[in-house]
């Protein structure tokens, strides 16, 4: 009795995330190093190692302060711990709006040293060119736009976007300006509902939403954020754990035996 070899696991790439527009939903989330990154990995169809890990890994009020350095670290182990999703690393506040030129130089690097699939970076219709640069050169680019948290200096905070109406034009613009560079998808951050479904009606790549719609073509959210990590979330996030308060516990009871006594037993020492 034969048995068949075992198919080699694929990373989906680029252009299958492409194709999703308007297909079967897009599952994504945020990881930030190996072991997460494996759990997520068997169910996501991309990961992102986004910025955000200035704020939730390290403690920093933004993401503006966050080195190149340290997205190629977070990159490098999330690679290292997935087989099959794909992994798109953010690109950090500085390293791409001077100029294309610039732009493409540090995209490579990201790629070269973490060997993730793709990045993204931030803005609308001011980025195009930059887009279109990376692009036409081999990196694949996804975008962002609606609330951009590297340019939350900028916004005066964390706002919501497309209150007003009247900017809803400009958010579209944005988001055809990025599809028409040559994005493979864009991320909607951030802005109110029928606004995001309007602008997913329109582009004709993925959109990926987050504090969103429910219309966009996939989802992402913020993996510590999900599982109860982050003691005020923000309103979009739906909690699926609880695993602050199951960390407490088990370091609570950890404490408590160490200092009774009762740990380490027989089982946990050599003989």
């Amino acid at each position: 009795m034969t048995t068949e070899p075992t198919k080699p696991v694929r990373r989906l790439t680029v252009p299958q995330i492409a194709a999703r527009k308007g297909g079967e939903r897009i599952v994504s989330l945020t990881s930030y190093h190996a072991h997460t990154a494996a759990i997520v990995d068997k169910y996501a169809d991309f990961i992102l190692v986004g910025d955000s890990l200035g704020m939730v890994m390290h403690g920093m009020e933004t993401t503006v302060g966050v080195p190149m350095d340290l997205m190629i670290m977070h990159g490098r182990a999330v690679v290292r711990g997935t087989k099959r999703a794909l992994v798109v690393v953010d690109m950090p506040f500085g390293s791409y709006e001077e100029s294309p030129n610039m732009a493409f130089r540090n995209a490579a690097k990201i790629m070269k040293e973490t060997q993730c699939g793709a990045v993204k970076l931030e803005g609308g219709a001011r980025m195009a060119e930059t887009i279109h640069f990376l692009t036409q050169r081999g990196v694949p680019v996804m975008a962002h736009i609606g609330l951009t948290p590297q340019s939350s200096h900028t916004l005066g905070g964390f706002k919501t976007q497309g209150r007003d109406e009247d900017s809803w034009p400009l958010h579209i613009g944005d988001a055809q300006a990025v599809a028409e560079a040559g994005a493979f998808a864009v991320v909607v951050e951030g802005v109110v509902e029928p606004l995001a479904r309007q602008i997913t009606e329109t582009v004709h790549i993925p959109t990926i939403g987050i504090g969103a719609s429910a219309h966009c073509d996939g989802q992402i959210l913020v993996l510590e954020d999900m599982l109860g990590l982050n003691a005020r979330p923000p309103k979009f996030v739906k909690v699926y754990g609880s695993l602050a308060a199951d960390i407490e516990r088990s370091v609570s009871a950890y404490a408590d035996e160490v200092r009774s006594g009762a740990f380490p037993t027989e089982d946990q020492v050599y003989r």
